[in-house]
């Protein structure tokens, strides 16, 4: 019989959508959780549940909030080791740091080694599953997927195509990129608990013949996710108009060539014109906001509460390495930083329900992770709101839950990380 843990604690769920009505309607707090097989076994009163359950062994978290996982929906795992990298926009970026070390995941011991890396640094951080672009190498899948089969973790990934504008050494052909991703679709596209994702880089990196193969891929295997970047820069948009001189937009350089569509996960999307937004509701693809990487590479402020009110599925990430940080509570911060400059500050559940059941909706994962209800998945987060001396005496006068919980939001760290369940069993 599988053993049973009963979390004690002030349980976080969500019933629906916080941009929907008032922001704390969509929560629900509970006293404890049953963890049972990898999965939420029972919610609710922690003396019915104890009384249940009298064979579970039972942790008691005392004011911690316990909820679910955090889910990273954009990020590039090969990126770890140059994070924060100074003084570049993006095309210059990814010249200067980037590409240089992403040549180095054809060795399958480097790419090992950053990939164990970037899977302990995330879950310090509370984050249990995340989307990750990984190279032109399938070494570079293989080590990512390999590192996160042997921790039973949820996660999405898959062999970013390039064939022009990128170094000699770091980009495939149309042809490789399709072989090559058909490959590794086969091998690990759900295998435990592990999705395969089409990925293309972006428009200016791949070209025509590389996009409809591509296209052609997803195609095949419309089950799968795709992923890649969209309207991030302004700059980045002048050069795809370049490129691509006759398409109607940034969004038409995928459309053209079967790349939109709702399993599409689209990251930045900040300067989107209007037909775009239009066309990215009308599929129901998923839009990704990175918050710390659009201030830190200068990229400009996404309109969550425009997009949102507009009906449109969008998750929330860090895209390390452009972006500053592993933490899902500093990308929540910024998240509302940004906000603050569009006039629209975000309540903390719904910075909470962003990293969290947005980011899952976004991957096509919310059936299973993202959120404490019965039968879902255990993956799992449980938040010290006192973790440091200045978020404990902000805390200690809070008024209400919320007012505790901001304070973490705003300045935690992975000292606001008191446990990480991943799978059904607790890793940090």
């Amino acid at each position: 019989m599988a053993q049973k843990t009963l979390l004690k604690g002030r349980v976080l769920s969500f019933t629906g959508s916080p941009f929907e009505g008032e922001p704390t309607d969509a929560v629900e707090f509970s006293e404890a959780v049953v963890v049972e097989g990898g999965h939420i076994a029972a919610v609710g009163d922690a003396d019915t549940l104890r009384s249940a359950h009298p064979d579970a062994q039972v942790v008691d978290h005392g004011q911690h909030v316990i909820m679910a996982g955090f889910v990273d929906a954009h990020v590039h795992y090969p990126q770890t080791a140059m994070i924060a990298s100074w003084g570049k926009r993006l095309i210059d970026w990814l010249n200067t740091y980037t590409f240089p070390e992403e040549m180095k995941f054809g060795d399958p011991t480097y790419a090992a080694e950053i990939a164990n890396r970037y899977l302990d640094l995330t879950a310090a951080h509370g984050t249990t599953t995340m989307c990750s672009f990984c190279t032109i190498h399938p070494e570079s899948v293989d080590a990512f997927f390999a590192a996160a089969q042997a921790r039973n973790q949820r996660v999405v990934a898959g062999k970013t195509c390039m064939d022009r504008n990128a170094p000699e050494g770091l980009r495939d052909t149309a042809k490789t990129a399709y072989d090559q991703s058909e490959v590794l679709l086969e091998k690990w596209h759900r295998v435990d608990r592990l999705t395969y994702a089409i990925t293309p880089r972006f428009s200016p990196t791949s070209t025509p013949e590389q996009l409809e193969a591509m296209g052609a891929l997803w195609a095949e295997h419309p089950h799968c996710l795709m992923q890649t970047h969209l309207s991030e820069q302004t700059d980045e948009i002048a050069w795809v108009r370049e490129l691509f001189p006759e398409a109607r937009d940034y969004l038409d350089t995928y459309e053209k060539f079967g790349l939109l569509g709702s399993h599409g996960v689209y990251g930045h999307v900040i300067h989107l014109e209007a037909r775009e937004r239009d066309r990215l509701r009308e599929v129901d693809a998923a839009l990704i906001h990175c918050p710390t990487s659009n201030t830190f590479i200068g990229s400009g402020l996404f309109d969550m509460t425009g997009l949102m009110h507009d009906g449109h599925r969008v998750g929330l990430a860090t895209d390390t390495g452009g972006g500053s940080s592993f933490s899902m509570l500093h990308t929540m911060a910024s998240a509302y930083e940004i906000g603050q400059l569009r006039g629209a500050p975000l309540h903390a559940a719904q910075l909470l329900w962003l990293g969290t059941v947005g980011s899952a909706r976004s991957l096509r994962l919310d059936d299973r992770i993202g959120n404490i209800a019965l039968g879902m998945e255990a993956d799992l987060v449980v938040l010290d709101l006192a973790s440091t001396p200045a978020i404990a005496q902000r805390e200690a006068c809070a008024d209400d839950i919320w007012e505790a919980i901001f304070p973490t939001i705003m300045m935690g760290d992975d000292r606001a990380i008191a446990e990480v369940w991943i799978g059904g069993a607790a890793v940090a």
